[in-house]
């Protein structure tokens, strides 16, 4: 009797496993899925901080491929939520990148002020092809470095970008002025660099 209940409990906990790992995405790790599928799509994520050491390190990790699948629930309801973080009032970000939640993967939100009333859309594996030798000056800050904002002069005017959409298009598009920033503010992210990356590079090179 007591095998039989022991048997039962794990074939239980063995299913539960399996619907845990699978959870309809094969993009997501088990620790990702357990953090995005944490809380409802209009919850915002925890903001990772580069004064905390933990953070920083994932910070400065490079992101990997997702696949768009409009029926993975996990990818769905990631993208729902990082969209809420950054809209967070303790956030109110103009973009932000799924690893400044935690999650290195290459997904970013940016705010199109070079559309008509600025909306913000997601954009899947993004990169930038091409950079204009031509450069722009404008402010930066960072939801994930507090309370610290730089003027940097070595960002692209224009860029070529490439993308994946939500519904698994893959689009290009020429970007500038200060779109271009946000891009390649939040592309730096998925490749594990941050905005004072450059500031220091300027600093170098002005000495």
């Amino acid at each position: 009797m007591k095998n039989g209940l022991y048997l039962i409990l794990m074939l239980v906990l063995i299913a539960s496993c399996g619907s845990i790992k699978n959870n309809g995405s094969k993009t997501f790790s088990v620790e990702d899925i357990n953090i995005i599928m944490h809380a409802d799509s209009t919850t915002p994520m925890r903001v990772f901080k580069i004064n905390k050491k933990r953070d920083s390190i994932l910070l400065r990790t490079k992101s990997t491929y997702v696949k768009a699948d409009p029926k993975d629930v996990v990818l769905q309801r990631f993208v729902k939520r990082l969209f809420a973080t950054v809209r967070d009032s303790m956030s109110m970000g103009v973009g932000i990148a799924a690893p400044q939640v935690g999650v290195l993967k290459n997904i970013i939100w940016v705010q199109r002020f070079d559309k008509e009333e600025a909306p913000f859309e997601v954009y899947l594996n993004p990169e930038i092809v091409s950079y204009s030798k031509q450069k722009q000056t404008y402010k930066e800050g960072c939801l994930s470095i507090p309370n610290r904002s730089e003027l940097l002069n070595n960002r692209s005017k224009v860029i070529d970008i490439e993308y994946d959409t939500m519904d698994g298009e893959h689009k290009k598009e020429t970007i500038s002025d200060f779109t271009a920033v946000i891009f390649q503010h939040e592309i730096d992210h998925l490749n594990g660099i941050l905005f004072l990356d450059h500031l220091e590079k300027e600093i170098d090179d002005a000495n």
